[in-house]
Protein backbone atom coordinates (compact mmCIF):
# COMPACT_ATOMS: atom_id res chain seq x y z
CA UNK A 1 0.00 0.00 0.00
CA UNK A 2 1.44 3.41 -0.98
CA UNK A 3 2.61 5.62 1.81
CA UNK A 4 0.40 8.74 2.31
CA UNK A 5 2.03 12.10 1.73
CA UNK A 6 2.85 14.14 4.79
CA UNK A 7 1.78 17.78 5.10
CA UNK A 8 5.16 19.17 4.04
CA UNK A 9 5.07 17.14 0.80
CA UNK A 10 1.53 18.32 0.07
CA UNK A 11 2.56 21.94 0.71
CA UNK A 12 5.58 21.49 -1.55
CA UNK A 13 3.38 20.06 -4.34
CA UNK A 14 0.92 22.93 -3.96
CA UNK A 15 3.68 25.54 -4.04
CA UNK A 16 5.26 23.94 -7.10
CA UNK A 17 1.89 23.84 -8.90
CA UNK A 18 1.35 27.55 -8.27
CA UNK A 19 4.90 28.38 -9.33
CA UNK A 20 4.56 26.26 -12.46
CA UNK A 21 1.24 27.87 -13.37
CA UNK A 22 2.38 31.46 -12.83
CA UNK A 23 5.68 31.16 -14.69
CA UNK A 24 4.10 29.13 -17.49
CA UNK A 25 1.51 31.89 -17.81
CA UNK A 26 4.15 34.62 -17.96
CA UNK A 27 6.49 32.66 -20.24
CA UNK A 28 3.79 31.55 -22.68
CA UNK A 29 2.51 35.13 -22.86
CA UNK A 30 5.97 36.47 -23.59
CA UNK A 31 6.70 33.85 -26.27
CA UNK A 32 3.32 34.19 -27.96
CA UNK A 33 3.45 37.97 -28.00
CA UNK A 34 6.94 38.08 -29.49
CA UNK A 35 5.57 38.19 -33.04
CA UNK A 36 3.09 40.89 -32.05
CA UNK A 37 5.79 43.18 -30.66
CA UNK A 38 8.17 42.50 -33.53
CA UNK A 39 5.37 43.35 -35.95
CA UNK A 40 4.80 46.62 -34.08
CA UNK A 41 8.47 47.51 -34.45
CA UNK A 42 8.58 46.69 -38.17
CA UNK A 43 5.35 48.58 -38.89
CA UNK A 44 6.60 51.73 -37.19
CA UNK A 45 10.24 51.65 -38.36
CA UNK A 46 10.03 50.02 -41.79
CA UNK A 47 6.58 50.81 -43.18
CA UNK A 48 3.52 48.87 -44.31
CA UNK A 49 5.13 46.93 -47.20
CA UNK A 50 8.04 45.57 -45.16
CA UNK A 51 5.58 44.76 -42.38
CA UNK A 52 3.60 42.65 -44.86
CA UNK A 53 6.74 40.74 -45.83
CA UNK A 54 7.61 40.21 -42.16
CA UNK A 55 4.09 39.03 -41.24
CA UNK A 56 4.09 36.48 -44.06
CA UNK A 57 7.65 35.34 -43.28
CA UNK A 58 6.86 34.81 -39.59
CA UNK A 59 3.75 32.81 -40.46
CA UNK A 60 5.71 30.70 -42.97
CA UNK A 61 8.50 30.04 -40.46
CA UNK A 62 5.88 28.96 -37.92
CA UNK A 63 4.52 26.46 -40.44
CA UNK A 64 7.97 24.99 -41.03
CA UNK A 65 8.54 24.82 -37.28
CA UNK A 66 6.06 21.94 -37.18
CA UNK A 67 8.52 19.93 -39.27
CA UNK A 68 11.16 20.58 -36.61
CA UNK A 69 9.02 19.86 -33.57
CA UNK A 70 7.45 16.92 -35.44
CA UNK A 71 5.22 15.31 -32.81
CA UNK A 72 5.64 18.20 -30.34
CA UNK A 73 6.28 18.67 -26.63
CA UNK A 74 2.85 17.37 -25.58
CA UNK A 75 3.55 14.04 -27.27
CA UNK A 76 6.94 13.72 -25.53
CA UNK A 77 5.64 14.72 -22.08
CA UNK A 78 2.63 12.37 -22.21
CA UNK A 79 4.57 9.49 -23.81
CA UNK A 80 3.80 6.34 -21.79
CA UNK A 81 5.77 4.10 -24.15
CA UNK A 82 8.94 2.70 -22.55
CA UNK A 83 10.47 1.70 -25.89
CA UNK A 84 12.07 5.13 -26.32
CA UNK A 85 13.92 7.70 -24.22
CA UNK A 86 14.32 11.47 -24.25
CA UNK A 87 17.67 10.93 -25.97
CA UNK A 88 15.86 9.33 -28.89
CA UNK A 89 13.59 12.38 -29.07
CA UNK A 90 16.66 14.62 -29.16
CA UNK A 91 18.16 12.80 -32.15
CA UNK A 92 14.76 12.99 -33.82
CA UNK A 93 14.78 16.79 -33.40
CA UNK A 94 18.25 17.04 -34.96
CA UNK A 95 17.05 15.21 -38.07
CA UNK A 96 13.81 17.18 -38.31
CA UNK A 97 15.56 20.52 -37.76
CA UNK A 98 17.93 19.90 -40.66
CA UNK A 99 14.96 18.83 -42.79
CA UNK A 100 13.13 21.99 -41.78
CA UNK A 101 15.98 24.22 -43.02
CA UNK A 102 16.25 22.38 -46.33
CA UNK A 103 12.51 22.53 -47.00
CA UNK A 104 12.48 26.23 -46.12
CA UNK A 105 15.08 26.94 -48.79
CA UNK A 106 13.27 24.80 -51.37
CA UNK A 107 10.01 26.64 -50.64
CA UNK A 108 11.64 30.05 -51.15
CA UNK A 109 13.16 29.09 -54.49
CA UNK A 110 10.00 27.42 -55.77
CA UNK A 111 7.98 30.55 -54.94
CA UNK A 112 10.59 32.68 -56.69
CA UNK A 113 11.13 35.12 -53.82
CA UNK A 114 13.71 37.89 -54.04
CA UNK A 115 16.93 37.96 -51.99
CA UNK A 116 15.57 40.10 -49.15
CA UNK A 117 12.43 38.00 -48.70
CA UNK A 118 14.48 34.79 -48.68
CA UNK A 119 16.81 36.23 -46.03
CA UNK A 120 13.91 37.27 -43.79
CA UNK A 121 12.15 33.91 -44.10
CA UNK A 122 15.32 31.85 -43.55
CA UNK A 123 16.45 34.02 -40.61
CA UNK A 124 13.12 33.34 -38.92
CA UNK A 125 13.32 29.65 -39.81
CA UNK A 126 16.81 29.65 -38.23
CA UNK A 127 15.50 31.12 -34.98
CA UNK A 128 12.76 28.51 -35.01
CA UNK A 129 15.38 25.74 -35.17
CA UNK A 130 16.69 26.83 -31.77
CA UNK A 131 13.11 26.99 -30.54
CA UNK A 132 12.63 23.38 -31.66
CA UNK A 133 15.68 22.22 -29.71
CA UNK A 134 14.50 24.23 -26.69
CA UNK A 135 11.10 22.51 -26.81
CA UNK A 136 12.83 19.15 -26.51
CA UNK A 137 14.67 20.31 -23.39
CA UNK A 138 11.49 21.86 -22.01
CA UNK A 139 9.77 18.47 -22.21
CA UNK A 140 12.57 16.84 -20.18
CA UNK A 141 12.39 19.61 -17.56
CA UNK A 142 8.59 19.55 -17.44
CA UNK A 143 8.58 15.82 -16.71
CA UNK A 144 10.48 16.68 -13.52
CA UNK A 145 7.66 19.08 -12.57
CA UNK A 146 9.84 22.15 -13.16
CA UNK A 147 7.63 23.96 -15.66
CA UNK A 148 8.49 27.24 -13.95
CA UNK A 149 12.03 26.97 -15.38
CA UNK A 150 10.51 26.69 -18.85
CA UNK A 151 8.48 29.85 -18.27
CA UNK A 152 11.52 31.79 -17.08
CA UNK A 153 13.49 30.65 -20.11
CA UNK A 154 10.77 31.90 -22.45
CA UNK A 155 10.76 35.31 -20.76
CA UNK A 156 14.55 35.70 -21.05
CA UNK A 157 14.54 34.71 -24.72
CA UNK A 158 11.68 37.05 -25.57
CA UNK A 159 13.26 40.05 -23.87
CA UNK A 160 16.69 39.48 -25.45
CA UNK A 161 15.15 38.94 -28.90
CA UNK A 162 13.02 42.06 -28.67
CA UNK A 163 15.91 44.23 -27.48
CA UNK A 164 18.30 42.96 -30.14
CA UNK A 165 15.73 43.25 -32.93
CA UNK A 166 14.73 46.80 -31.98
CA UNK A 167 18.30 48.09 -31.65
CA UNK A 168 19.46 46.64 -34.98
CA UNK A 169 16.32 47.66 -36.87
CA UNK A 170 16.46 51.16 -35.41
CA UNK A 171 20.07 51.54 -36.56
CA UNK A 172 19.90 49.80 -39.94
CA UNK A 173 16.21 49.55 -40.98
CA UNK A 174 17.16 46.10 -42.30
CA UNK A 175 14.62 43.48 -41.18
CA UNK A 176 16.74 40.53 -42.36
CA UNK A 177 19.67 41.62 -40.16
CA UNK A 178 17.26 42.38 -37.32
CA UNK A 179 15.79 38.87 -37.55
CA UNK A 180 19.31 37.49 -37.07
CA UNK A 181 19.26 39.07 -33.60
CA UNK A 182 16.25 36.92 -32.72
CA UNK A 183 18.47 33.89 -33.37
CA UNK A 184 21.08 35.34 -30.99
CA UNK A 185 18.36 36.08 -28.41
CA UNK A 186 17.39 32.41 -28.32
CA UNK A 187 20.82 30.82 -28.61
CA UNK A 188 22.43 32.56 -25.62
CA UNK A 189 19.77 31.57 -23.03
CA UNK A 190 19.85 28.02 -24.39
CA UNK A 191 23.55 27.78 -23.56
CA UNK A 192 23.63 29.65 -20.26
CA UNK A 193 20.19 28.90 -18.76
CA UNK A 194 18.45 25.94 -20.41
CA UNK A 195 21.47 23.64 -20.51
CA UNK A 196 22.31 23.99 -16.77
CA UNK A 197 18.64 23.35 -15.90
CA UNK A 198 18.64 20.29 -18.10
CA UNK A 199 21.76 18.93 -16.40
CA UNK A 200 20.11 19.35 -12.98
CA UNK A 201 17.42 16.85 -14.01
CA UNK A 202 20.18 14.18 -14.04
CA UNK A 203 19.49 13.64 -17.72
CA UNK A 204 22.19 11.78 -19.63
CA UNK A 205 22.43 11.38 -23.39
CA UNK A 206 22.17 7.86 -24.68
CA UNK A 207 23.66 6.49 -27.86
CA UNK A 208 22.12 7.29 -31.22
CA UNK A 209 19.84 4.44 -32.28
CA UNK A 210 18.55 4.83 -35.87
CA UNK A 211 15.82 2.22 -35.33
CA UNK A 212 14.38 4.09 -32.36
CA UNK A 213 14.45 7.39 -34.24
CA UNK A 214 12.70 5.67 -37.12
CA UNK A 215 10.15 4.32 -34.63
CA UNK A 216 9.50 7.85 -33.32
CA UNK A 217 8.99 9.05 -36.89
CA UNK A 218 6.42 6.31 -37.32
CA UNK A 219 4.40 6.81 -34.13
CA UNK A 220 4.56 10.59 -34.35
CA UNK A 221 3.63 10.92 -38.01
CA UNK A 222 -0.07 11.53 -37.52
CA UNK A 223 0.58 14.09 -34.76
CA UNK A 224 3.03 15.87 -37.04
CA UNK A 225 0.62 15.64 -39.95
CA UNK A 226 -2.38 17.17 -38.22
CA UNK A 227 -0.24 19.84 -36.52
CA UNK A 228 1.29 20.87 -39.84
CA UNK A 229 -2.11 20.95 -41.53
CA UNK A 230 -3.51 22.86 -38.55
CA UNK A 231 -1.03 25.69 -39.11
CA UNK A 232 -1.76 25.59 -42.83
CA UNK A 233 -5.49 25.95 -42.13
CA UNK A 234 -4.84 28.85 -39.73
CA UNK A 235 -2.55 30.60 -42.24
CA UNK A 236 -4.37 29.67 -45.48
CA UNK A 237 -5.80 33.18 -45.88
CA UNK A 238 -2.27 34.65 -45.66
CA UNK A 239 -1.08 32.36 -48.44
CA UNK A 240 -4.06 33.35 -50.58
CA UNK A 241 -3.22 37.03 -49.98
CA UNK A 242 0.45 36.36 -50.80
CA UNK A 243 -0.60 34.84 -54.13
CA UNK A 244 -2.46 38.09 -54.82
CA UNK A 245 0.88 39.90 -54.27
CA UNK A 246 -0.52 42.69 -52.05
CA UNK A 247 1.89 43.35 -49.15
CA UNK A 248 -0.25 46.15 -47.69
CA UNK A 249 -3.31 43.85 -47.48
CA UNK A 250 -1.05 41.22 -45.90
CA UNK A 251 -0.03 43.77 -43.25
CA UNK A 252 -3.61 44.77 -42.41
CA UNK A 253 -4.78 41.16 -42.22
CA UNK A 254 -1.72 40.26 -40.13
CA UNK A 255 -2.58 43.02 -37.63
CA UNK A 256 -6.26 42.07 -37.45
CA UNK A 257 -5.36 38.38 -37.06
CA UNK A 258 -2.93 39.04 -34.18
CA UNK A 259 -5.64 38.96 -31.46
CA UNK A 260 -6.43 35.35 -32.42
CA UNK A 261 -3.01 34.58 -30.95
CA UNK A 262 -4.39 35.64 -27.58
CA UNK A 263 -7.10 32.99 -27.75
CA UNK A 264 -4.60 30.31 -28.71
CA UNK A 265 -2.50 31.52 -25.81
CA UNK A 266 -5.45 31.12 -23.43
CA UNK A 267 -5.69 27.49 -24.48
CA UNK A 268 -1.98 26.99 -23.84
CA UNK A 269 -2.25 28.71 -20.45
CA UNK A 270 -4.93 26.34 -19.33
CA UNK A 271 -3.57 23.15 -20.87
CA UNK A 272 0.18 23.13 -20.07
CA UNK A 273 -0.11 22.91 -16.24
CA UNK A 274 -2.60 20.04 -16.64
CA UNK A 275 -0.71 17.84 -19.12
CA UNK A 276 0.23 15.39 -16.39
CA UNK A 277 -3.43 15.39 -15.23
CA UNK A 278 -4.56 14.49 -18.73
CA UNK A 279 -2.20 11.53 -18.62
CA UNK A 280 -3.23 10.47 -15.09
CA UNK A 281 -7.01 10.73 -15.57
CA UNK A 282 -6.93 8.94 -18.92
CA UNK A 283 -5.22 5.99 -17.27
CA UNK A 284 -7.43 5.95 -14.15
CA UNK A 285 -10.82 7.72 -14.50
CA UNK A 286 -12.69 8.40 -17.76
CA UNK A 287 -15.23 10.67 -16.04
CA UNK A 288 -12.54 12.91 -14.56
CA UNK A 289 -10.78 12.95 -17.93
CA UNK A 290 -13.89 14.19 -19.73
CA UNK A 291 -14.70 16.61 -16.90
CA UNK A 292 -11.23 18.17 -17.24
CA UNK A 293 -11.77 18.68 -20.97
CA UNK A 294 -15.25 20.14 -20.37
CA UNK A 295 -14.02 22.59 -17.71
CA UNK A 296 -11.19 23.83 -19.90
CA UNK A 297 -13.57 24.29 -22.85
CA UNK A 298 -16.05 26.17 -20.66
CA UNK A 299 -13.31 28.49 -19.40
CA UNK A 300 -12.25 29.25 -22.98
CA UNK A 301 -15.86 29.88 -24.05
CA UNK A 302 -16.38 32.40 -21.23
CA UNK A 303 -13.10 34.21 -21.88
CA UNK A 304 -13.79 34.12 -25.62
CA UNK A 305 -17.18 35.79 -25.19
CA UNK A 306 -15.56 38.62 -23.27
CA UNK A 307 -12.91 38.98 -26.00
CA UNK A 308 -15.55 39.20 -28.76
CA UNK A 309 -17.37 41.98 -26.90
CA UNK A 310 -14.09 43.81 -26.27
CA UNK A 311 -13.15 43.51 -29.95
CA UNK A 312 -16.51 44.99 -30.99
CA UNK A 313 -16.31 47.89 -28.55
CA UNK A 314 -12.67 48.93 -28.63
CA UNK A 315 -10.63 46.46 -30.68
CA UNK A 316 -9.79 48.68 -33.65
CA UNK A 317 -8.78 51.78 -31.63
CA UNK A 318 -6.37 49.64 -29.60
CA UNK A 319 -4.82 48.06 -32.71
CA UNK A 320 -4.53 51.46 -34.41
CA UNK A 321 -2.77 52.81 -31.34
CA UNK A 322 -0.34 49.87 -31.26
CA UNK A 323 0.50 49.76 -34.96
CA UNK A 324 -0.09 53.37 -36.06
CA UNK A 325 -2.13 52.20 -39.09
CA UNK A 326 -5.67 53.24 -40.09
CA UNK A 327 -8.06 50.27 -39.77
CA UNK A 328 -11.48 51.87 -40.32
CA UNK A 329 -14.14 49.52 -41.66
CA UNK A 330 -12.56 46.38 -40.19
CA UNK A 331 -14.70 45.92 -37.06
CA UNK A 332 -16.60 42.92 -38.40
CA UNK A 333 -13.36 41.48 -39.75
CA UNK A 334 -11.82 41.66 -36.28
CA UNK A 335 -14.91 40.09 -34.68
CA UNK A 336 -14.75 37.19 -37.17
CA UNK A 337 -11.08 36.66 -36.33
CA UNK A 338 -11.77 36.61 -32.58
CA UNK A 339 -14.66 34.17 -33.00
CA UNK A 340 -12.43 31.95 -35.12
CA UNK A 341 -9.76 32.17 -32.43
CA UNK A 342 -12.25 30.94 -29.82
CA UNK A 343 -13.12 27.88 -31.90
CA UNK A 344 -9.40 27.33 -32.53
CA UNK A 345 -8.66 27.37 -28.78
CA UNK A 346 -11.47 24.86 -28.17
CA UNK A 347 -9.93 22.61 -30.82
CA UNK A 348 -6.58 22.87 -29.02
CA UNK A 349 -8.11 21.50 -25.79
CA UNK A 350 -9.84 18.59 -27.52
CA UNK A 351 -6.71 17.90 -29.57
CA UNK A 352 -4.63 17.62 -26.39
CA UNK A 353 -7.11 15.08 -25.03
CA UNK A 354 -6.99 13.04 -28.25
CA UNK A 355 -3.17 13.16 -28.31
CA UNK A 356 -3.14 11.84 -24.73
CA UNK A 357 -5.51 9.05 -25.84
CA UNK A 358 -3.16 8.50 -28.82
CA UNK A 359 -5.95 9.00 -31.35
CA UNK A 360 -3.68 11.03 -33.59
CA UNK A 361 -4.72 9.41 -36.87
CA UNK A 362 -8.27 10.71 -36.33
CA UNK A 363 -6.95 14.26 -36.15
CA UNK A 364 -4.77 13.77 -39.21
CA UNK A 365 -7.75 12.78 -41.36
CA UNK A 366 -9.86 15.63 -39.95
CA UNK A 367 -7.21 18.10 -41.02
CA UNK A 368 -6.79 16.46 -44.42
CA UNK A 369 -10.48 17.09 -45.11
CA UNK A 370 -10.52 20.61 -43.67
CA UNK A 371 -7.25 21.58 -45.41
CA UNK A 372 -8.64 20.62 -48.82
CA UNK A 373 -11.83 22.56 -48.11
CA UNK A 374 -9.85 25.56 -46.82
CA UNK A 375 -7.59 25.58 -49.88
CA UNK A 376 -10.61 26.22 -52.08
CA UNK A 377 -12.51 28.42 -49.63
CA UNK A 378 -9.59 30.78 -48.92
CA UNK A 379 -8.79 31.50 -52.57
CA UNK A 380 -12.45 31.96 -53.49
CA UNK A 381 -13.22 34.26 -50.54
CA UNK A 382 -9.99 36.28 -50.83
CA UNK A 383 -10.64 36.79 -54.56
CA UNK A 384 -14.17 37.89 -53.71
CA UNK A 385 -13.63 40.05 -50.64
CA UNK A 386 -9.92 40.67 -50.05
CA UNK A 387 -9.28 41.15 -46.34
CA UNK A 388 -12.93 40.49 -45.41
CA UNK A 389 -12.83 37.27 -47.42
CA UNK A 390 -9.64 36.25 -45.63
CA UNK A 391 -11.26 36.79 -42.21
CA UNK A 392 -14.41 34.89 -43.24
CA UNK A 393 -12.25 32.06 -44.57
CA UNK A 394 -10.47 31.79 -41.21
CA UNK A 395 -13.73 31.72 -39.24
CA UNK A 396 -15.30 29.12 -41.53
CA UNK A 397 -12.27 26.85 -41.25
CA UNK A 398 -12.22 27.02 -37.45
CA UNK A 399 -15.95 26.20 -37.19
CA UNK A 400 -15.49 23.20 -39.48
CA UNK A 401 -12.55 22.00 -37.38
CA UNK A 402 -14.39 22.34 -34.08
CA UNK A 403 -17.46 20.50 -35.33
CA UNK A 404 -15.43 17.53 -36.58
CA UNK A 405 -13.23 17.41 -33.47
CA UNK A 406 -16.22 17.42 -31.14
CA UNK A 407 -17.89 14.50 -32.93
CA UNK A 408 -14.69 12.40 -32.91
CA UNK A 409 -13.93 13.18 -29.24
CA UNK A 410 -17.40 12.14 -28.06
CA UNK A 411 -17.15 8.91 -30.04
CA UNK A 412 -13.72 8.07 -28.59
CA UNK A 413 -14.91 8.89 -25.06
CA UNK A 414 -17.72 6.37 -25.47
CA UNK A 415 -15.10 3.73 -26.37
CA UNK A 416 -13.04 4.68 -23.31
CA UNK A 417 -16.02 4.27 -21.00
CA UNK A 418 -16.99 0.92 -22.49
CA UNK A 419 -13.56 -0.66 -22.00
CA UNK A 420 -11.04 1.63 -20.27
CA UNK A 421 -8.41 -1.08 -19.76
CA UNK A 422 -8.35 -1.93 -23.46
CA UNK A 423 -8.04 1.72 -24.47
CA UNK A 424 -5.21 2.38 -22.01
CA UNK A 425 -3.34 -0.70 -23.24
CA UNK A 426 -3.85 0.36 -26.86
CA UNK A 427 -2.54 3.86 -26.16
CA UNK A 428 0.53 2.45 -24.39
CA UNK A 429 1.54 0.57 -27.52
CA UNK A 430 1.26 3.59 -29.85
Amino acid sequence: MPKPKNSSEVTLDSTNLRKNFVWNLIGSTAASFLSLFLMMIVTRLNGIDDAGIFAFAFSTASLFTVIGTYSGRTFQVTDKNRKTTDSDYFYLKIVTSITMLIIGLIFCFIRGYSGDKILVIMSLVGYRVFEVLSEWGYAVIQKKDRLYQVGRSMVIKTLLSLAGFFIVDHLTHNIALSCAMVIFGHLMPMIFYDLPNLMRTQFKFGEFNPKKVQYLFKIGFFTFGFTFLNLYVVGAAKYALDSAGDNSAQTIYGIIAMPATVLSLVGQYLIQPFLTNFKKFFASDANKFQALVAKLCLAIAVIGTVCVLAAWLMGLPVLELLYAIELDGNTWNLVMIIMGGVFGALVLVISTALVTMRHTSDQFWIFCVVSLMTLGISHILVSWGGIMGACLSYLTSMILLFGMYLVVFLYRMRELRQDPDREVRRAATE
